[in-house]
């Protein structure tokens, strides 16, 4: 079987379970080489993943003819960047979320992959998953009816005392909107459709953070970034929804995310994650769990990719396309301007939503056409 060949920039933290899955469950796709800043980790992934090439640098990585797509899971700020300079040298690229740290950047890319004729896709593919895909098509399937709203939660004291290198988190292209928002957002545009407007307070708690984890236990973190968003979104559609991310909060749980309609409610999962529980409340049968109708209900971080590599092979459209990705970042950096500017900030981008995964693939291939 031909495979599409992936090149890594950046080997860190989260790289493993991309490498994880791109050598053991997606048949299509596979890892021709890895580059980091920091070589050991890409020797080491080498090692481990039998990856056959190790760039020096990914300059050298966008020169090698054989990649097919560059994979960017570099940090949030640098995005923009690798992503750029990928597309400058011809080649396709998928990228971690964010898209990039500030919306103007991320209409940039869009410009410069549209001009190129080159694929622009990205992070989060959860949405793909077992649990949204069974929550997308009970919305599909009118069982909640019209949707009136929805309201999406991520509640937390932030990184530091567990993360090996938490500073970033509280830097420009950081903060719990720019980190989690991308989960939360991406499956209430693909659960509710475009969002038309936004409207959002911030505030920073804390002004200084002091790590108390390996290796950088006892600095102290100067935090540059808002660190409480409370966002309010208007749809297309006429349903309200609003999103409220923190790492200011000590709290029992971390994730709620629900869509009210005018028949019923649903409980989606946590939009970090890949399976269930999905519940639903109807008043007619109270509140019942319904079992996932999809495949990939495990880690599957990488399912995006072997998508869009599909979309390679064979000219279709693919789901976690930048069309997407944009519309979450500008979402985002909307409510970052209304709370500076006190204002309601209107979204210009739109994008169509995708059909719904084919559960009658083999797992690991994906389906050849819409």
């Amino acid at each position: 079987m031909a495979t599409v060949k992936i090149g890594f920039v950046g080997c860190g933290a989260i790289s493993g379970i991309y490498l994880e899955n791109i050598t053991k469950r997606f048949k299509e796709i596979e890892v021709i080489g890895v580059c980091d800043l920091i070589p050991e980790r890409a020797q080491n992934a080498a090692k481990l993943y039998n990856v056959p090439k190790i760039y020096k640098d990914m300059y050298e990585l966008f020169a090698d003819p054989e990649v097919d797509i560059v994979l960017n899971i570099t940090r949030p700020i640098e995005h923009f960047l690798v992503t750029m300079s990928a597309l400058n040298a011809g080649k396709h690229v998928y990228s971690e979320k964010p898209l990039a740290a500030y919306a103007d950047l991320g209409q940039a890319l869009l410009n410069v992959a549209k001009a190129k004729g080159l694929m622009l896709g990205g992070a989060p593919d959860t949405f793909l998953g077992a649990g949204i895909q069974t929550c997308r098509k009970l919305i599909d399937d009118g069982v909640i009816g019209d949707i009136v709203g929805c309201a999406g939660f991520m509640i937390c004291h932030g990184h530091e005392t567990w993360h090996p290198d938490p500073e970033f988190y509280y830097k420009p292209g950081g903060g719990p909107m720019l980190d989690m928002g991308p989960y939360y957002l991406t499956a209430m545009v693909n659960l509710c459709g475009n969002v038309e407007a936004v409207s959002a307070m911030t505030r920073t708690t804390f002004p200084e953070r002091q790590i108390t984890s390996a290796p950088h236990n006892g600095e102290i973190i100067k935090v540059d970034v808002p660190t409480l968003y409370a966002g309010n979104m208007r749809f297309v559609n006429g349903a309200v929804g609003t999103l409220y991310t923190t790492f200011d909060v000590y709290y029992p749980g971390q994730a709620r995310l629900e869509v009210y309609g005018t028949k019923g409610t649903l409980y989606v999962p946590d939009p970090n994650f890949f399976g269930g529980p999905v519940k639903l409340f109807t008043p007619e049968n109270g509140l019942q769990e319904i079992p996932l109708a999809f495949d990939y209900s495990d880690n599957c971080r990488g399912l995006g990719l072997a998508d869009m590599a599909k979309a390679l092979e064979t000219g279709r459209p693919f789901r976690a396309n930048c069309a997407q990705t944009y519309h979450v970042l500008e979402i985002m950096d909307g409510f970052l301007r209304s709370s500076m500017s006190h204002c309601e900030i209107p979204i210009k981008s739109r994008f169509e939503r995708q059909p719904l995964m084919d559960p009658s693939m083999e797992h690991g291939v994906l389906d050849a056409a819409y």
